[in-house]
């Protein structure tokens, strides 16, 4: 039994080293390959998500035509292989229809582009900002440097929040005063430190401060102001903060919630 196969492992010999060359040398060429296509992609100034979905493809594909190869190089039979192939595709298919159907929503996200890596999105409870989309999942990354991956199947099959997609965003801020407060003073106060941030832009519409509501214990001061992207929480805070500042300044108080208590002897 030892001398018969010996004698078959002489004869395979040469042709499972054919196949150990083309493994190797797949490897070589994919990595060779998939870096020149990245500077290609780079210098076509490709946008980020189309780039790292198609290396992700092109990845799959060469390995797969690798070991194809290989499997060639030692005489199984091409019908064999096919048929292994289209069996095994079979019963993946079956094995893996949320995976497929993730491939799907891959493609889904590709072509109708409700973001691009980069954006600031939410995704359900989920939200940060993508990293990566890749044939089955999308890696956003959260303002806590967490990783969260979501199925693409999720993601076309639920609500996203786009939130950096524009160039321009309008933020809506509301401020509190007391009843007996000179609310036309106040709004020109507001509207004062508004317009003297040289974030605050005049297009598509210039500020807006208003009374927006009668509250329980406050009537609330609305403000709608338009803004580059990029400054919406910069501006946020530094409102809050240049605001309460000019409260102070002009002795206006911020109420807080009371109830007032009538007792009847």
């Amino acid at each position: 039994m030892i001398d018969k196969f010996l004698l078959q492992l002489e004869k395979l010999l040469p042709n499972l080293i054919a196949a150990a060359i083309i493994l190797f040398g797949g490897y070589i060429a994919q990595h060779i390959t998939l870096r020149l296509m990245g500077k290609a992609l780079k210098l076509k100034h490709v946008d980020a998500t189309i780039h790292k979905f198609l290396m992700s493809m092109v990845k799959v594909v060469i390995t797969v035509i690798v070991v194809v190869s290989a499997l060639s190089a030692v005489k199984v039979p091409m019908s064999s292989i096919l048929a292994a192939i289209g069996t095994a595709g079979v019963a993946i298919g079956l094995a893996l229809k949320d995976s497929l159907s993730n491939v799907a929503g891959g493609f889904v996200i590709l072509f109708a582009k409700p973001f691009r890596c980069g954006d600031y999105i939410k995704v359900g409870d989920n939200e940060g900002t993508v990293d990566i989309i890749s044939m089955l999942y999308t890696k956003l990354n959260t303002v806590d440097n967490k990783s969260v991956y979501i199925p693409n199947s999720t993601i076309i099959q639920s609500q996203v929040v786009n939130y950096t997609s524009e160039k321009l965003r309008r933020i809506e801020m509301r401020f509190s005063i007391p009843y007996h407060e000179d609310h036309n003073r106040v709004m020109d106060i507001i509207a004062g430190v508004i317009k003297a941030d040289s974030r605050t832009l005049d297009a598509p519409a210039p500020p807006l401060v208003v009374m927006g509501e009668h509250g329980k214990s406050a009537v609330v001061i609305l403000t709608r102001t338009w803004i580059h992207t990029e400054d919406y929480w910069s501006f946020y805070w530094d409102m809050l903060k240049k605001v309460k500042e000019a409260f102070d300044e002009n002795d206006i108080t911020i109420p807080y919630e009371q109830l007032d208590v009538h007792t009847v002897e």
